[in-house]
C-alpha cells in the first residue's frame, strides 16, 4: 500500500499536513486578514510542528501564535524565530533546537524528519527557504516556499524522491504557471498541488494554465486541485 497523508490546504501558502500517525504540520499559516482563509487561527486546535518559510505578513502570519496556542514547535530561520517568538512571547523550548535552523539542516522528531532548502525571494529577516518534510511512513512532501525556479530543484528530487510537491504559481512574486510546470518537471514529484495563486487580484487567478503547462511539460505528474479548506488523502 503506498504511504499517504491526509492535506489540506488552507489557501495562499497555508498547508495543514496530517501523518498516518496522526501528527500536525502547519506550514505558513497565514489565516487572519486572509480573503480565502477557510478558518481564523484560534479554530487551529492541534498542531505539533509549525514551519515558517519566510516573515512576509502572507506567510508567518499566525505560526508564532498559533505555535504558542497548541504548544508546537516553531520551525523557521534562526533571525526568523527570534523575531516571531519574541513578538509573541513563544518560550525557548518552542522554537527549533532552541535558536533556529538554516538551508541544508534537518530536524527529526517522532519519526518525521524536515529538512530546509533554498528558495529564491526576498523575506524582512533571515533568508527564505522551502521545506521537505518526510513523514513517518516515508511519505515525503516538498513546499518550496516563495521562489523562482531554479535548476538545484533536480538534486533535491534525486535526493529526496517526492511524493507530492507543494509550488507556487501566482507570478509577480514567485514562479507563474509555465515556470512551476518546468519546476515539476525537474523535482520529478508523483504528484504536484498549487499554490499562492488567487488570493490578491495582482496574482494568477485560475490553476488551469498550470494544469495544462505540466500536462504539456511533465504528463507523468497528476496535478491535483484543491479549494481553500480541502482535505485529502493524498
Amino acid at each position: 500500500m503506498m504511504a499517504k497523508a491526509k492535506v489540506k490546504w488552507l489557501s495562499h501558502a497555508g498547508f495543514q499536513i496530517t501523518s498516518e500517525e496522526g501528527k500536525v504540520i502547519l506550514i505558513d499559516p497565514w489565516l487572519e486578514g486572509n480573503p480565502l482563509a477557510p478558518c481564523g487561527a484560534k479554530e487551529i486546535k492541534t498542531a505539533d510542528l509549525v514551519l515558517v518559510t519566510h516573515d512576509h505578513f502572507d506567510h508567518a502570519g499566525n505560526a508564532a501564535q498559533i505555535a504558542k496556542n497548541t504548544g508546537a514547535v516553531l520551525v523557521g530561520m534562526p533571525e526568523t524565530v527570534e523575531r516571531l517568538s519574541a513578538e509573541a512571547g513563544l518560550p525557548e523550548g518552542q522554537i527549533v533546537f532552541g535558536m533556529g535552523m538554516n538551508i541544508g539542516g534537518t530536524y527529526r522528531v517522532d519519526g518525521i524528519a524536515v529538512t530546509m532548502t533554498q528558495a529564491f525571494h526576498s523575506s524582512r529577516t533571515g533568508a527564505p527557504c522551502g521545506y521537505i518534510i518526510t513523514l513517518e511512513n516515508g511519505f515525503t512532501i516538498y513546499h518550496a516556499g516563495d521562489t523562482g525556479i531554479f535548476s538545484a530543484m533536480k538534486i533535491l528530487g534525486e535526493l529526496y524522491p517526492l511524493d507530492l510537491a507543494l509550488l507556487p504559481i501566482g507570478g509577480v512574486f514567485t514562479m507563474d504557471p509555465r515556470q512551476a510546470a518546468a519546476a515539476a518537471k525537474l523535482l520529478g514529484a508523483k504528484k504536484v498541488v498549487p499554490m499562492h495563486y488567487k488570493t490578491f487580484p495582482i496574482l494568477v487567478q485560475e490553476a488551469a494554465p498550470f494544469v495544462e503547462a505540466v500536462q504539456k511539460e511533465a504528463p507523468e505528474v497528476e496535478v491535483v486541485v484543491l479549494a481553500p479548506g480541502e482535505e485529502r488523502l493524498l
